[in-house]
């Protein structure tokens, strides 16, 4: 007989829960070596992992606006040179991209995942009082 430990125990419910869609998954705002997205299943927002990940898409977002600003006094500066132009666009870019991952994963915990029936044709109609949609 395997004696599984009370950590054990608690993995596997997790696995069991996330498998029947009891647990929400969260895209974590760092990646794997080979470049895929990191997942968290987890039922809370307290936990080690969820602090860390929070922490990391506050610190993004924050040298987003730190940048922000920085770009702005670049381009309200008429003798700008090229160079610092393209520079302050690459990192705009990089921001961006990680402004809009913190965006998406805080809004796919907002809402419940969409229902995957098919939605109701649209019907005409037929008052000739009211225009048709």
């Amino acid at each position: 007989m395997t004696h599984r430990t009370d950590e054990e125990r608690q993995r596997r419910h997790a696995l069991a829960d996330a498998a029947y869609g009891h647990t929400t998954a969260r895209v974590l705002p760092w990646t794997t070596e080979d470049a895929k997205p990191c997942l968290l299943l987890t039922d809370t927002r307290s936990g080690h992992v969820s602090r860390l990940a929070d922490g990391v898409e506050s610190l993004r977002l924050a040298a987003a606006a730190d940048l922000l600003a920085h770009a702005q006094e670049i381009l309200d500066d008429p003798s700008a040179p090229e160079a610092e132009l393209r520079c302050a666009a690459a990192l705009l870019c990089e921001c961006l991209r990680d402004a809009l991952e913190v965006a998406e994963s805080r809004g796919s915990r907002l809402w419940p995942p969409p229902t995957t029936s098919t939605p109701e044709p649209a019907r005409e109609h037929t008052d000739s009082g009211s225009p048709a949609c």
